[in-house]
C-alpha cells in the first residue's frame, strides 16, 4: 500500500472519529480506495436510490463487468418494482425507460417481462415474483445478494477492509512528530507552549540557570495536540510517552507487555523477510504483517446478538467417565470428535468413546526400548519411579497422538482404529519433565514439538525421531508451546514459568519477540479456529490469575477478561470456542465469557463436584465439552448439538474407524509392491480381488495398472451365495404404481426413506419408535409406514418434455430434512417435506437437470448439473444464478461438495471429473478416468469420504478413491471382462465399507481400504420370494448411522432394505460365505 493511500486511510480514520461521516463518505467516493459496506447497506435499506448509485459510481461503473451489470440491474430492479408497488405507474415507466433500458440489449426477453408487468394490477400475480413481500423485506433479501456479488467482483477485492491501526493514529503520529521536534530543541523546555502546526516547534531560550535533560525525562507532549470535541478518546501517560527501543544485535527486541509499543507478535514474521538484512532502524520491526484487517476497525462494533447468547455453550452433562487415577491432560480427536483422549497421574493413557462412556483403549507406562534411553533418565526414574502425563495432543489429521511425561520421555503412538494402536516413536526428549508437546507442519513436514523444564524447545521429525532444532534462550523451565502460521510464515510461542514469552522462526537464529505475560506468570496461549485471535492464560505463584487477548499487530494487551479468582492453587486452564467463547475451569466452576466482551457471561457448575482449578476441553465443533471432576471422573457436557452427535455416534462401532489418510500415504511409498501383495491377499471368499493403481489421466501421464482377473475369479463369481440366510432384508409396502427406482436416500435422522421413481412421483417412507424399534430407525425388523400427509398430496416432478429413455431423475434433501429439491427433466421443484406441498418451480433450465447437490455451507445454495454439459450453483432464496461452470464435454451425472475443502467435484458422463473452487467457483483440477477398449463412456458419480478429502468415483467399469486436492488416485477396482457392469455403488455412513451393486442383481461388499471383497449376496439372498428375478437394484442409499445398513431402489419400482444376519450383526470379514452352496 502507498504511503498517499496510507494517509487516506488516516484521514477517513480521524473524520470517523471526529463525527464528519458526510465528509468521509465524500472522501471514500472521491479516492475510490474504501467501499464501506456498512454505509452502503444502509443506503440500500433506506431505499435512497439516488445516492445508493452516486457512491456506488466511485468504484465501479455500469460497463465495467458482468458483476457491475448484475449489481446496477439488482438495484434499478428493486426501484422499478417499488415503483409499481406503490402504483406510480409513471414513475415505474420513467425507471423502466431510463434506467432499465441499457440492459435490453443483454436479455431482451426480461426487459419485455418487465414491461409487461405494467399493464398487472399487482405484479405479484406474476409467477417468479409471487414470494415478493414489502419493500423492506425486498431490500434486505437484496442487499444480502449485492454483498456476495460485490465481494465476488474483482474490482473491489482490496477496497473492502479497513486497515488495522490504533485509535486516533493520525493524532499520534502528530504528537510523535512533536515529540521528536521537542527533543531536538536547543532550549527543550519542561513545560513547552505549542500554538500551531503550521510550522515545527521551537522552544524559546529559558531564563533558568539550567535546563531539563529530555533525553533523561521524556516530556508528555502527546496532550498537546488536543481533539476537536470533548468526546473524543483521551490519551493516558502510558500511551504518550516517548519509546526509546534499543535492538540488540540478534533481531531480538525486549519487550513489556504492558506498554503500547510499534512491535508486535506479526514481527516475527516480519523478520522472516529481512533476516537477511542488516538494517538496524526500529522500522524492520515496526509493520505489521497484514496490513490489511478483515474488519474497519474505526467503527467499533461488537457482536450483539452473540453476546449474551450462550445457549450454544455445552452446559448440560450427558456423561461421567471414571478414570483409576485423577486425569491430567485430555484432547478430542479432531475428526471423530466422539473420542477422547485422556491421561492420568499414574502415565496412563485411555480412550473414551463418550456418547456410549466406554473405554476402547487403555495402556500404563512403560519404557518400549531401554537401551534407547538416557542415563539420566534411568537415575531419576530410580530416585522416583513416579510417571505421570503431562499433557498429550492429537496430530492434526488424527492419525498420530503424543504423550509428553513429567520425566524426559515423549511417546508418539499410531491411531489405525481402536483395535489397532501402534507404538510408533519413543523419544527421551529433555532432561526433567516434558511439560507440553504440538504438532506443526512447515514445508509440508510434520514435526513434533516439545518443550521441559531444561529450559529447551526441540522440533523433532515425527517419523524418523531426529532432532532438527533446539531453540534455546529462555531463563526458566519453558512451560508450553504454541506453532502457527500467518500467511505463509510459520513460528511458534513458547512460554516459560518466569512468565517469560518469546516467538522463534524454524531457522536456529534465536528469539525473535521476548515480552512478559501479565503478572509474570505460568501461561499457556490459544488461537480461535480460524487462527486471527490470540489469547493467552496464566496464573501467578501467589494464585492470581489472567486471561487476555493480544493484539498481534501491535504487541499489547487488548483485553482482560474479568472475574477470574485471586487465590488459584493451581495454574487455570482455558479453551477456545468456534471463535466465540472462551472457558476456564476456576473455583470449582466453569467460567464463559464472550471474547468480545471482558465481562464474565456465564458460569457452569456441571452438577458441582469440581476441582478448583478443573481442565476444561472442547472438541473441534465446540458442541461437546469435557471437564475434570472430583473422585477421577471427567464429565462430558454437551449442547443440543453434541447431544445429536452423541446419539449419532453411539450406534456406529468406533472400530470400524481407520485414518483413511495415512493408509493411502503407506501406499503412495511404493506403490507397484503395495498394489502387487494386495492382489496377492485372498478375500473373503477366496477370490483374489482385481485391485489396481489406478490408471487417471491427469496431466502427468497413465500410472502403471495391474492386472488381477483371472479364471477363478469367473468361476468365483458364477457361484453366487443366493440363501436368505446371509441377510436380513423387508420390501417396502406401497399402494403408489410407480415406475423403476431412479432415486433413493434416507433422511439426515435415519428414520425414513425417500425414493424417486422414473414417473417423478416420491415416496416416503417412515419407522415410528416403539417398543419393538426403540430408536425409531430403519430397520428390517419393523414394517414402516408410507407415509402421506393429511391432505394426500403427492410430491410429483414436472416431466415436461421428459421422456423415460433420456430421463435422469435426481434430488437432493436439506440438511435438516425439511425441504427436497427434486426434478425430472423439466422443471426443478422445491418441496416442503411436511407438507408435500410444491413450494416452487424455481428454475426452468434450458437444459434438463440430472444431479442436484446442496452446498453444505449453505443450504440456499444448490448445485444443478445439466444435460447441456454445464454445472449451475443457483441461491435457490434469491431465484439467481450464481455461477455457470463449464469444462465437461457430456452431461453432469455427480456432484459433491466438501465442506473441509471448500470444494465441489463434478463427474460426467464423459467420465471426466472435474474439482472447483467455492469461493470463486474456478476450476482447479481435472482428470479423466481410462475407460477400457470397446467400453463407451458412461455414466460417473461421486461421493465424498467420511473425513471430506477423499472421494468415491463410481463408473460402470471400476471403482475408484480419488484424493480431492490434487486429484490422485489412491486406490481402484475393475470389472474387468469378468464381472458385470457395475450399476450404482456408495460409501457406508462410516466410509469403511463400499456397497456395490451390478446389472445382474448381484451386490459385492467391499472394504473401503483395499477393495477387498467382505461379502456377495446374490438377488435371491435379499429379495422376497414375491418379486420377480429379473428385478435388479438401480440405485443405493446407506443408512446415515447404521454401517452395515443399506437400501435398494429396483427396477420393477420396489425398495428393499437390506441388513446382515442378526447373529453377526455386520458384514464381518472374518465371516466366510464360501461355504454355502448355491441351492440347484
Amino acid at each position: 500500500m502507498s504511503l498517499c493511500k496510507e494517509l487516506v486511510f488516516l484521514i477517513l480514520q480521524f473524520f470517523h472519529e471526529e463525527g464528519f461521516e458526510r465528509t468521509a463518505h465524500v472522501l471514500e467516493h472521491e479516492m475510490g480506495i474504501f467501499f464501506d459496506m456498512e454505509y452502503f447497506e444502509n443506503l440500500v435499506l433506506s431505499g435512497n436510490w439516488d445516492e445508493v448509485e452516486k457512491y456506488l459510481s466511485g468504484f465501479t461503473r455500469l460497463e465495467d463487468d458482468e458483476y457491475s451489470i448484475k449489481i446496477y440491474f439488482e438495484i434499478r430492479k428493486q426501484k422499478f418494482l417499488e415503483a409499481l408497488d406503490g402504483h406510480d405507474r409513471v414513475k415505474a415507466l420513467d425507471i423502466l425507460v431510463k434506467d432499465l433500458k441499457p440492459f435490453a440489449k443483454t436479455n431482451e426477453e426480461l426487459y419485455k417481462e418487465m414491461t409487461q408487468l405494467l399493464t398487472l394490477d399487482n405484479f405479484r400475480n406474476y409467477g417468479p415474483l409471487s414470494l415478493y413481500g414489502d419493500s423492506f423485506s425486498a431490500r434486505k433479501h437484496m442487499i444480502a445478494e449485492l454483498k456476495n456479488i460485490i465481494k465476488s467482483d474483482p474490482l473491489f477485492q482490496d477496497k473492502l477492509n479497513f486497515p488495522h491501526m490504533d485509535k486516533s493514529r493520525l493524532r499520534r503520529l502528530i504528537n510523535q512528530s512533536l515529540n521528536w521536534q521537542h527533543i531536538r530543541c536547543a532550549y527543550p523546555q519542561p513545560d513547552p507552549e505549542i500554538s500551531t502546526l503550521f510550522m515545527d516547534h521551537q522552544c524559546q531560550r529559558s531564563h533558568h540557570s539550567h535546563s531539563v535533560s529530555v533525553e533523561n525525562e521524556p516530556l508528555n507532549v502527546f496532550s498537546l495536540f488536543k481533539p476537536f470535541q470533548a468526546t473524543a478518546p483521551s490519551f493516558s501517560c502510558q500511551e504518550t510517552s516517548t519509546v526509546t527501543q534499543s535492538l540488540v544485535s540478534d533481531g531480538s527486541a525486549n519487550i513489556n507487555a504492558s506498554s503500547s509499543l510499534e512491535i508486535g507478535f506479526n514481527s516475527v514474521a516480519k523478520v522472516a523477510d529481512d533476516q537477511n538484512s542488516d538494517c538496524e532502524s526500529e522500522t524492520r520491526f515496526s509493520g505489521p504483517l497484514n496490513e490489511v484487517a478483515s474488519a474497519a476497525t474505526f467503527t467499533s462494533q461488537t457482536n450483539s446478538q452473540v453476546f449474551n447468547n450462550h445457549d450454544s455453550v455445552p452446559n448440560v452433562v450427558h456423561q461421567v467417565l471414571t478414570e483409576g487415577s485423577p486425569p491430567t491432560s485430555m484432547d478430542f480427536h479432531p475428526i471423530q470428535q466422539n473420542l477422547l483422549l485422556v491421561g492420568t497421574d499414574t502415565g496412563e493413557i485411555g480412550l473414551w468413546e463418550v456418547s456410549s462412556g466406554k473405554k476402547l483403549f487403555s495402556r500404563k507406562f512403560r519404557i518400549w526400548k531401554i537401551k534407547n534411553i538416557s542415563k539420566t533418565f534411568l537415575v531419576a526414574l530410580v530416585r522416583e519411579s513416579h510417571i505421570s502425563v503431562n499433557r498429550l495432543s492429537w496430530s492434526p489429521d488424527g492419525s498420530l497422538f503424543g504423550v509428553a511425561h513429567s520425566k524426559h520421555i515423549v511417546q508418539l503412538y499410531s491411531y489405525h482404529g481402536v483395535s489397532n494402536i501402534q507404538k510408533h516413536l519413543e523419544i527421551d526428549a529433555h532432561v526433567g519433565a516434558v511439560n507440553d508437546l504440538a504438532f506443526s507442519k512447515p514445508d509440508k513436514l510434520l514435526y513434533l514439538i516439545t518443550c521441559g523444564n531444561d529450559k529447551f524447545i526441540q522440533v523433532w521429525d515425527v517419523n524418523t525421531g531426529a532432532r532438527h532444532y533446539t531453540f534455546e534462550g529462555h531463563g526458566a523451565p519453558v512451560y508450553s508451546v504454541r506453532p502457527h502460521v500467518k500467511e505463509g510464515i510459520h513460528f511458534i510461542f513458547s512460554t516459560s514459568t518466569n512468565g517469560e514469552i518469546k516467538a522463534w522462526l524454524y531457522d536456529n537464529m534465536g528469539p525473535r519477540v521476548n515480552y512478559d505475560a501479565p503478572g509474570q506468570c505460568c501461561t499457556r496461549m490459544a488461537y480461535t479456529a480460524d487462527g486471527k485471535r490470540l489469547f493467552s492464560c496464566g496464573t501467578t505463584k501467589d494464585g492470581e490469575s489472567f486471561i487476555v487477548e493480544w493484539d498481534e499487530s501491535e504487541g499489547y494487551l487488548k483485553r482482560n477478561y474479568q472475574e477470574l479468582s485471586k487465590c488459584s492453587s493451581n495454574v487455570v486452564q482455558f479453551d477456545t470456542s468456534n471463535n466465540q467463547f472462551l472457558i476456564a475451569g476456576d473455583d470449582h466452576l466453569i467460567k464463559v465469557w464472550d471474547i468480545d466482551h471482558a465481562e464474565l457471561l456465564t458460569v457452569i457448575d456441571a452438577d458441582g463436584d469440581l476441582p478448583a482449578s478443573p481442565h476444561v476441553r472442547f472438541n473441534k465443533g465446540g458442541t461437546i465439552m469435557a471437564v475434570t471432576a472430583n473422585h477421577n471422573g471427567i464429565k462430558i457436557l454437551a449442547n443440543h448439538f453434541g447431544y445429536e452427535l452423541m446419539q449419532t455416534s453411539e450406534n456406529v462401532s468406533a472400530n470400524a474407524y481407520t485414518v483413511l489418510s495415512g493408509t493411502l500415504k503407506k501406499l503412495a511409498v511404493n506403490p507397484i509392491l503395495t498394489a502387487v501383495s494386495t492382489g496377492a491377499t485372498k478375500g473373503v471368499s477366496g477370490e483374489a480381488s482385481p485391485v489396481k493403481l489406478c490408471n487417471v489421466y491427469a496431466g502427468e501421464g497413465v500410472k502403471p495398472k495391474l492386472a488381477a482377473e483371472s479364471i477363478e475369479i469367473l468361476e468365483v463369481w458364477k457361484s453366487k451365495f443366493n440363501q436368505p440366510s446371509q441377510s436380513q432384508s423387508l420390501k417396502l409396502p406401497s399402494q403408489v404404481k410407480t415406475d423403476k427406482i431412479s432415486g433413493l436416500i434416507y433422511t439426515h435422522v435415519g428414520n425414513a426413506i425417500l425414493a424417486l421413481a422414473s414417473n417423478g412421483i416420491h415416496l416416503l417412507w417412515k419407522w415410528s419408535r416403539n417398543e419393538t424399534n426403540l430408536s425409531g430407525r430403519a430397520t428390517t425388523k419393523v414394517f414402516p409406514q408410507l407415509w402421506q400427509p393429511r391432505s394426500g398430496l403427492l410430491m410429483t416432478n414436472d416431466l415436461t418434455d421428459a421422456t423415460t429413455e433420456e430421463c435422469l431423475p435426481c434430488f437432493a434433501l436439506s440438511k435438516n430434512d425439511s425441504y427436497l429439491v427434486s426434478a425430472s427433466k423439466g422443471m426443478v421443484s422445491l418441496f416442503n417435506m411436511m407438507t408435500f406441498k410444491k413450494m416452487r418451480a424455481f428454475m426452468a433450465p434450458s437444459a434438463g437437470a440430472t444431479c442436484i447437490a446442496f452446498d453444505s455451507r449453505d443450504s440456499n445454495v444448490i448445485a444443478i448439473g445439466t444435460d447441456d454439459f454445464t454445472v449451475l450453483i443457483y441461491h435457490a432464496r434469491y431465484d439467481w444464478v450464481i455461477s455457470k461452470l463449464n469444462g465437461h464435454s457430456k452431461r453432469i451425472t455427480g456432484l459433491a461438495f466438501s465442506n473441509t475443502l471448500n470444494v465441489l467435484v463434478s463427474s460426467g458422463a464423459d467420465a471426466q471429473i472435474i474439482v472447483w473452487d467455492t469461493i470463486g467457483w474456478g476450476k482447479k483440477k481435472s482428470c479423466t478416468l481410462q475407460i477400457p477398449v470397446m467400453k463407451l463412456p458412461s455414466d460417473t458419480y461421486v461421493q465424498f469420504h467420511q473425513d471430506q478429502r477423499h472421494f468415491l468415483a463410481v463408473h460402470e467399469t471400476q471403482l475408484a478413491i480419488f484424493e480431492a486436492t490434487e486429484l490422485g488416485c489412491m486406490k481402484q477396482w475393475d470389472t474387468g471382462d469378468n464381472y458385470p457392469r457395475i450399476s450404482c455403488a456408495t460409501f457406508s455412513c462410516d466410509s469403511q465399507l463400499v456397497y456395490a451393486c451390478f446389472v445382474d442383481g448381484t451386490v459385492l461388499i467391499f472394504d473401503a481400504l483395499d477393495f477387498h471383497q467382505q461379502c456377495k449376496l446374490g438377488p435371491s439372498a435379499y429379495l422376497p420370494p414375491d418379486i420377480s428375478s429379473n428385478a435388479c437394484p438401480l440405485t443405493i442409499a446407506a443408512h446415515p448411522q447404521e454401517p452395515n445398513q443399506f437400501a435398494l431402489g429396483l427396477t420393477d419400482g420396489g425398495v428393499v432394505v437390506v441388513e446382515p444376519p442378526e447373529s453377526s450383526g455386520k458384514w464381518d470379514v472374518t465371516r466366510s460365505f464360501t461355504s454355502v452352496s448355491s441351492p440347484a
